[in-house]
């Protein structure tokens, strides 16, 4: 709880709160950044206090997006942490989690997150918490990596797509599941089985429908039933599912949770707004793995949603470079860039189902922030970082590539009319973006996180 006077109100007709949305005053200290009072909307502004008047504009809690490849240092032609958290800050994210590979070194040793660290103190306009890698040989880097702050642990179970972030054979992964599960440690994992990949069609050529039939819906399904498995035996053990596509997956996971085992899940904007009928040949700005497939799977998908299989909803930002979106699916580099449009993306297709702006925030933020454990972001409540998106549902835009943040303007969503103007984002109540552009006269102000409090 904040001990500092308010000396700012946030007052909207809709204001997301844990407990539904409502007419409020949001009452922040900026001194420590923290909400000190969810009043009612016509509460008495306190002396000395500022307010904005948002008038009909929702109040959201800031975005929480745990799964971002920024790949600084080492790839920053393709993002670096000041294009990155400039996109997020003009999409409504406030906090992210940097993935451990596309980075050089790959944050897989003390040694190397601390490199990263370095370099994203420097130009980080929202908070940053950061992922470990799990990989051949480095069980014993694992316990100092969580002491050193990181908030999990990655691998792969197949090629990850560069060299020097290798991916776990059986036997490792069982090595480090067990580690992690000693310390009390999360395991999130790319699950898809490599043998199922190596005997499906190549996925050569400009054609969509071969490269969905190089990625089948098993290879997800058999390496997350092979995952739970793993955990069913490390009793402790903490495991979550990285952007699962394959929604035949569902009961398997929520088979798993009734059984008592800590199993979550996460899926991405694309696979819930894109499908596999409508990407063109030739179109590899919508190639990422596991792949956007067809449109009754993205129902089930939403359906798993809303019955709470699915935790929350992140990113996967994954950019590159626009020469690296060669024509052919089978070389062209997988990743969709999103960071920017996630919130819009997703609320677009969510009202068309009914859906509303209380599942949005509990999807896209409280339980990201829940997830890794940073019970300070994710609601707008007191205590809570005064973290915020001011969002005019209603209101649409077209996605101009080149009005986007991302170091590279490539994306799929190019084109489409997205509804929800993110109209500011508000960091430990200070403004940083406004109308998509920065907001903060002194630069990056955004803080490195660790696990249950900042560096």
């Amino acid at each position: 709880m904040s001990h500092a006077d308010p000396d700012l109100v946030l007052r909207s007709t809709r204001v997301v709160t844990p407990e539904g949305t409502r007419a409020a005053s949001v009452a922040v200290a900026t001194a420590d950044g923290t909400i000190t009072a969810v009043l009612p909307h016509d509460a008495a502004v306190p002396p000395g206090a500022r307010l904005e008047d948002l008038g009909d504009d929702v109040l959201l809690p800031g975005l929480v997006d745990t799964h971002v490849h920024v790949n600084d240092p080492g790839r920053s032609e393709w993002e670096g942490f000041a294009s990155a958290t400039r996109a997020a800050a003009a999409g409504g994210v406030t906090t992210l989690v940097d993935m451990p590979l596309n980075s050089i070194p790959p944050t897989t040793t003390v040694r190397a997150l601390e490199i990263k660290r370095t370099v994203a103190r420097a130009a980080a306009h929202i908070d940053i918490g950061f992922w470990g890698g799990a990989v051949p040989g480095n069980v014993r880097d694992l316990k100092p990596l969580h002491d050193a702050g990181v908030l999990g642990f990655k691998c792969f179970l197949l090629h990850s797509g560069v060299d020097e972030f290798p991916q776990l054979a059986p036997a490792e992964l069982d090595a480090a599941l067990g580690e992690i599960a000693g310390f009390g440690g999360l395991l999130i994992v790319h699950a898809e089985d490599p043998q199922l990949i190596d005997r499906a069609p190549s996925p050569g050529g400009p054609r969509y429908a071969d490269f969905l039939a190089s990625r089948p819906r098993e290879a997800e399904n058999r390496a997350i039933a092979g995952l739970i498995e793993l955990a069913r035996k490390h009793a402790a053990a903490r495991v979550h599912i990285l952007h699962l596509s394959s929604a035949d997956a569902l009961p398997l996971i929520a088979a798993a949770r009734g059984e008592g085992i800590e199993v979550t899940v996460e899926t991405c904007p694309h696979f819930l707004t894109l499908t596999a009928e409508e990407v063109p040949d030739g179109a590899t700005e919508f190639k990422c793995c596991p792949p956007i497939r067809e449109a009754a799977n993205q129902d089930a998908l939403w359906q798993g949603l809303a019955d709470g299989t699915i935790d929350c909803v992140v990113s996967d930002h994954s950019p590159c470079t626009a020469d690296l979106k060669v024509g052919d699916f089978g070389q062209a580099w997988g990743g969709i860039s999103s960071l920017q449009l996630g919130l819009p993306a997703v609320w677009t297709e969510a009202r068309r189902r009914g859906r509303t702006l209380h599942d949005l925030a509990r999807w896209m933020s409280t339980a990201p922030a829940a997830l890794v454990g940073l019970a300070h972001k994710g609601a707008i409540e007191p205590g809570r970082d005064a973290d915020f998106a001011v969002l005019a549902p209603e209101e649409t835009f077209t996605v101009d590539p080149a009005a986007l943040h991302h170091r590279n303007q490539v994306t799929a969503y190019a084109g489409k009319t997205l509804y929800g103007v993110v109209r500011s984002t508000w960091l430990r109540g200070r403004k940083i973006a406004d109308h998509g552009a920065p907001a903060a006269p002194t630069g990056p102000t955004g803080r490195l996180l660790e696990r249950q409090h900042t560096a």
